[in-house]
């Protein structure tokens, strides 16, 4: 098989993935920060590196997938003022911060279940590793890189530039940066206005608080990446993934203040997916256009014009590269459920293709396209346009215009499956059952029709068929009956 290539944002350019300790791999992804309901944007990253996970481990390496909850130090605007995320709303709801940490990560593990997105191999949380952060600040103290301030630790960004090399993921100028964000004298405990929180002093009404050396405070958001990875995957490991909005500054700083720490760069290769969008701007609850997975499940958002099922969205956002912007838009989701259908209702049909001596199609070039494509970066969309081209050749069997041996068929079968279902992490049935229910639904409206056209109410028999027509389904009469299918 050919070696798995990735682009690597930090060399801006597609690499051979090695691992570190072959056949060992370790993946650390950013995940959510948990004070509110998992929305459409959330989505992206967690099927992206779940596509990752379960690639690396049908390639047969052995992955440890780490994915942190954030539950602490995470300030309104990504900044080192102002409130904290999840103390907030705590506040406003009148409970514990963790009760708004417990409920929210629940509805988040829900939502990641129904879109079928495998658990990682530890989900540890900021607030459970206040120790190793308070450590590491204590470290890059005393490498002479950070500086205390009124009780709050900061790094020093201009100091590190100067030995080593801040912006070099994001491609920011320091010196652009420093011109850009100038404040008046003596309005911030920082050095530099660049400069990032290691660890906060908590006022008095600072609800989320523990006890260090510098006194009692919190852990400044970007810290808790750097301390959490370490402790699992070691000083290097293999790969960083997360959303493009992390980019800057939250990976910058967690490179900066990793090497300090460690004396070594501690990512191999760091992955970005890009931002899924509306109307050219990106989803998000703090731009007040987002859409929670829970409303796309249910339809009940106003911009939706239907529900749509987890595996629809899955497949809507694996038709993109992960890399690419993804626009929503009903359309596109409405179009995804068709394509997905195709592809279900093809792979379900290949058991009941007619076989032949011999085939007539050359499966292990397609097998080896499909393979090339995922070892491309992980190039789904490739990939799936080489599934839909089976599935016009699994019709073609069907109609007798190609031909397939038996030892074919079973092994189409099998790559159909470890294509669609073990490596793109689609279901053959919705997660809620849906596909068993729906079938009886639309045999009782067909039986309904029936009725009517024997009783020769036309009207009710053409109004049922029109009405499942909206919906994509299409009825097609027989003289004993009528088949159905979905669009």
């Amino acid at each position: 098989m050919a070696d798995l290539i990735l682009y690597n944002t930090l060399s801006r350019q597609k690499e051979t993935f090695v691992p570190l300790h072959p056949p060992f791999a370790g993946l650390y992804v950013c995940g959510p920060t948990v004070y509110g309901d998992a929305h459409l944007g959330h989505a992206r990253p967690a099927i992206t590196f779940d596509l990752l996970f379960r690639y690396l481990k049908h390639l047969g390496y052995k992955v440890r997938y780490v994915r942190n909850i954030t539950d602490v130090g995470h300030l309104e605007n990504d900044a080192d003022a102002g409130d904290d995320k999840i103390a907030k709303k705590a506040l406003l709801e009148q409970l514990e911060p963790m009760e708004v940490v417990q409920r929210y990560s629940d509805n988040y593990h829900r939502n990641m279940d129904q879109l079928n997105v495998l658990k990682p191999s530890i989900e540890p949380r900021a607030s459970g590793h206040i120790p190793e952060q308070i450590e590491m600040v204590a470290r890059i103290l005393e490498a002479g890189y950070a500086y205390i301030s009124n009780g709050s630790v900061y790094f020093d960004v201009e100091k590190y530039h100067a030995a080593y090399h801040y912006g070099k993921l994001s491609g920011r100028i320091l010196e652009d940066l420093l011109a850009t964000t100038r404040e008046l004298d003596g309005q911030s405990e920082k050095r530099n206005p660049v400069d990032f929180a290691l660890w906060k002093k908590a006022e008095p009404e600072h609800i989320m608080r523990w006890r260090s050396p510098w006194g009692e405070g919190f852990p400044g958001w970007h810290l808790e990446c750097s301390a959490m990875s370490t402790k699992y995957l070691g000083e290097v490991f293999d790969i960083h993934g997360g959303g493009m909005d992390l980019l800057f500054p939250h990976h910058e700083c967690e490179i900066a203040q990793s090497k300090v720490a460690t004396g070594k760069d501690s990512v191999r290769y760091w992955m970005h997916n890009n931002l899924i969008t509306i109307n050219g701007q990106k989803m998000g609850k703090s731009l007040g256009n987002s859409v929670t997975l829970d409303e796309m499940f249910s339809g009940s958002h106003p911009l939706l014009e239907q529900a749509y099922d987890p595996m629809t969205i899955r497949f809507f956002i694996l038709q993109a590269h992960y890399r690419s912007t993804l626009d929503f838009s009903n359309e596109a989701l409405q179009a995804s459920e068709k394509g997905l259908a195709r592809l279900l209702k093809a792979c379900d049909s290949i058991g009941k293709l007619p076989v032949s001596a011999s085939s007539t199609v050359n499966f292990a070039e397609w097998e080896q396209r499909c393979y090339e494509a995922l070892n491309d970066d992980l190039n789904t969309p490739i990939m799936i346009s080489h599934l839909f081209d089976m599935v016009r050749i699994i019709n073609l069997i069907s109609d007798g215009k190609e031909k397939i041996s038996s030892l074919d068929q079973e092994t189409l079968s099998r790559l159909m499956g470890t294509f669609l279902f073990e490596i793109l992490g689609l279901r053959e049935k919705p997660a809620d059952g849906g596909s068993e229910l729906l079938p009886k639904v639309i045999g009782l409206l067909l039986d309904m029709r029936q009725e009517a056209k024997k009783e020769k109410n036309f009207s009710m028999s053409d109004h049922i068929r029109d009405e499942l027509g909206k919906i994509g389904i299409t009825v097609k009469d027989r003289k004993d009956g009528a088949d159905w299918e979905i669009q």
